[in-house]
């Protein structure tokens, strides 16, 4: 079975996009991408429908600092046009030239958000320079009264746990700005294959609604196990069996950053201070672990593969190579000496399946996907009793991209983007309830 490609919308916007014109749909969210990547976010935004509202991508910006020539930047650019995207690093953006918006999204780096200065301080924060955390917070900060009502982000699910000595320091922070900012917070931690999508991908995804919203004032209205378990987005978007109220984690956050920074969790370092879902509001948080609910459809590995005619000879694995790849994917143990302190010790690890099972979501894609050398977590299917690896149309398959998105970089580079991207189904059905339930 193919993969079958319905992104429709995103032909016709190219064919306005390679004029650089500006793409208009009837739309009440206005929205910015922020460390847009190849865009993953807008590909599932735009995907959303309703029969009253859409989203409409304002305004966008990628850079990337570590590299010279801006591949993601260049691909965002081919597919959506250049009108309102912007190649800048963004903490030297202005947020005077950043358009007014009612949703802010995007998928941040997991760094540490510390701070050396708190909310009172007439200096306001101070972050770490070029944790790119505090440059949403400054662009929020500075809109002020008009700053987005919702704001939609997404991040590596160890966010929740970081630092290892203070768990979930770091989501205190970001939980404690918001609440700063007139904002209640939803979370989730999504697996997208547990939704029937086609890769084992978990990530934690973020969703603020601000003051006299709908979702803040059903947050402040509703019971606590309702909002976690039913009335709350993620809950309304990916069900979750019922909560056990007597095992929901609840506390209240210091509105001193500093004070959070220094002193959260320190008691209990090693104890989960956020579960897997959760909410914010006043100040207060509650948190619990989830059990998935989900009785739809699942997509395997094998249903999103290339027709092996249309797979060039490089991605197949010679005999010679072959075993190269059988002792990456095998157990191991290994004695090793430490280079400072001349210390041995034995390196294990386990070994995995190989090749990859077809019959099953796909592993996570990393960003280490591409080139020809044999890996331990690069993927390698079996097809017709040859082996080969993954090609760049399967891997923007697995994050439900359109085929050939990425096209124009080289193999390499396009596995590396994907590693970086996220499962695009995911934004499309937060989107769909998001336009479900905005004001009219």
């Amino acid at each position: 079975m193919r993969f079958p490609n319905l992104f429709s919308l995103e032909y016709i916007m190219k064919e306005q996009t390679s004029m650089n014109i500006p793409v208009t749909q009837n739309s009440d969210i206005k929205t910015i991408e922020l460390f847009a990547g190849v865009g993953g976010f807008r590909l599932g935004l735009e995907k959303a429908n309703s029969k009253k509202n859409n989203f409409n991508i304002v305004w966008s910006n990628q850079w990337e600092p570590s590299t010279k020539i801006q591949h993601a930047s260049q691909i965002y650019e081919k597919q959506f046009g250049s009108f309102n995207h912007s190649n800048q690093d963004i903490s030297k953006v202005k947020v005077s030239d950043i358009p007014d918006h009612d949703m802010l999204v995007g998928g941040f780096p997991c760094q540490d958000y510390s701070v050396a200065s708190t909310l009172k301080n007439s200096h306001g924060i101070n972050g770490k320079k070029g944790v790119l955390w505090w440059e949403i917070y400054r662009i929020l900060e500075e809109k002020n009264d008009k700053a987005p009502k919702y704001i939609l982000l997404e991040n590596v699910d160890r966010l929740l746990k970081s630092p290892a000595s203070q768990r979930g320091r770091d989501f205190a922070i970001i939980l404690s700005s918001l609440n700063s900012l007139g904002y209640a917070v939803e979370w989730r931690v999504i697996n997208a294959s547990e939704y029937g999508m086609p890769q084992r991908r978990r990530r934690v995804f973020i969703f603020a609604s601000k003051k006299d919203t709908n979702f803040y004032n059903n947050l402040k209205n509703n019971s606590v196990v309702k909002n976690l378990d039913k009335e709350g987005i993620f809950a309304k978007t990916f069900p979750i069996k019922s909560i056990d109220e007597t095992k929901i984690i609840t506390n209240n956050l210091s509105d001193d950053l500093v004070d959070i920074t220094n002193n959260f969790n320190k008691e209990t370092p090693k104890n989960n201070a956020f579960l897997e879902t959760g909410y914010m509001i006043d100040g207060i948080y509650y948190s619990s672990k989830i059990e998935v609910d989900y009785d739809g459809q699942y997509s395997v590995l094998g249903d999103f593969l290339e027709d092996e005619k249309n797979v060039a000879k490089e991605f197949y694995i010679n005999d010679d190579e072959l075993e190269k790849w059988k002792y990456q994917k095998g157990k191991k143990s290994i004695e090793r000496v430490h280079k400072t302190t001349g210390h041995k010790y034995t390196f294990s690890e386990g070994s995995m399946g190989f090749p990859d099972c077809i019959n099953k979501p796909s592993r996570t894609i990393i960003t280490g996907e591409g080139g020809a050398s044999a890996s331990r977590f690069k993927h390698v299917v079996q097809i017709n009793g040859k082996y080969r690896r993954l090609t760049p149309i399967e891997l923007e398959r697995l994050n439900m991209f359109p085929d050939k998105h990425t096209e124009g970089v080289t193999d390499t580079k396009r596995a590396f983007l994907m590693g970086n991207a996220l499962v695009v189904g995911i934004v499309e059905r937060l989107g769909n309830t998001i336009l479900k339930e905005v004001e009219p």
